[in-house]
């Protein structure tokens, strides 16, 4: 949207912190266990607000053309809370992102082209807030507003994989160059999650969500690629699996803190016999333990080299960490899609 209305970076920013304010607002509004309790995706439902108030901000729309792509956002919420057995993780991303993004830039754009709609679609006979919610709190979507931006509480993950893994990933791999641990030199790894999260990684099917996986690979490279934790074929490695029979999985009540609901300890028993130790409360990306962006970038450049290429993507760098001076977006947009 912002390529197509030719805005500045300053002015995609902007849209950007206003987006997520509405997503995490109405979603807080809603109550994501009580929209899951009718086996609804939380993500879908908010995703779709958060898309439309930053491409309505991009659209300029007035008060009127808002009010109106509010209302053909809500018609179009979906997503089931099935995603959870896409075992590739593929429609998982459509559902978080893909489909939000349609909808909003869908919405925003018909109330641009002058389609009108109800004015007040989360107040009212029949409103979203009822439709989606049991108990809906209607006072969340302005608590705080102007003072709390939850674009400054966004969580960015270090690993490709699921949420509980990342702090005993981290953990371990704190441990690993802290003593130089090697496939020869450790006999047995204990990590102990919070109960809730050990249920979701316990050798789960899936690469990405195999906490004894990601850590026996994690021991023998040193790191855990985004190609490596979503590598079947990687998962039936004899040297893996033989790695992965020193790995056990605790899951510990006692870590059960609602200050710190993923965090992570990790025990490594070498073979001389000696034990060490680490515990990650917070893993790197979270709000409490925010990256650097040093960090982001090599997160960035990792995922991105691949694909389009390490001068482009140095390029593409370069041009995000200083969006707020780029004139136009499209210049980011024409990097993007220009050759390799």
């Amino acid at each position: 949207m912002a390529e197509r209305e030719d805005r500045s970076g300053e002015q995609l920013l902007r849209a950007v912190a206003l987006g997520y304010d509405l997503c995490c607002r109405l979603l807080m509004a809603l109550g994501p266990d009580h929209v899951r309790a009718t086996h609804r995706s939380a993500e879908g439902i908010s995703s779709t607000f958060g898309a439309v108030g930053a491409a309505a901000l991009l659209a300029r729309l007035d008060e009127r053309g808002m009010r109106h792509a509010l209302s053909y956002a809500a018609q179009q919420v979906s997503g089931i809370w099935s995603w959870e057995r896409d075992t590739e993780h593929i429609e998982k991303a459509f559902d978080f992102a893909g489909m939000g993004a349609r909808n909003g830039i869908t919405a925003a754009m018909m109330a641009q082209a002058g389609f009108t709609g109800v004015p007040d679609v989360l107040d009212g006979e029949h409103n979203a807030l009822q439709a989606l919610s049991r108990e809906p709190r209607s006072e969340e979507m302005v608590a705080g507003l102007g003072s709390r931006f939850f674009v400054t509480e966004t969580a960015i993950k270090v690993f490709s994989v699921g949420y509980p893994i990342q702090a005993p990933l981290d953990a371990f791999l704190t441990l690993r160059r802290t003593h130089a641990l090697t496939v020869e030199n450790v006999e047995r790894i204990v990590a102990r999650v919070p109960e809730d999260g050990a249920r979701i990684v316990d050798n789960s099917a899936m690469p990405d969500v195999n906490l004894q996986y990601a850590i026996a690979v994690a021991l023998i490279d040193g790191t855990l690629s985004f190609d490596a934790s979503h590598s079947y074929e990687r998962m039936r490695d004899p040297q893996v699996l033989a790695v992965k029979q020193r790995v056990q999985l605790v899951g510990d009540r006692a870590l059960m803190d609602p200050d710190a609901p993923r965090s992570g300890r990790v025990d490594v028993t070498l073979r001389d016999s000696r034990i060490v130790s680490h515990f990650t409360r917070h893993a790197p990306g979270t709000k409490e333990n925010p990256l650097d962006t040093a960090g982001v970038n090599a997160k960035a450049r990792a995922l991105m080299t691949p694909v389009i290429g390490a001068r482009r993507t140095n390029a593409v760098i370069e041009r995000v960490n200083g969006l707020d001076q780029l004139r136009s977006v499209r210049e980011l947009a024409g990097l993007l899609a220009g050759p390799a």
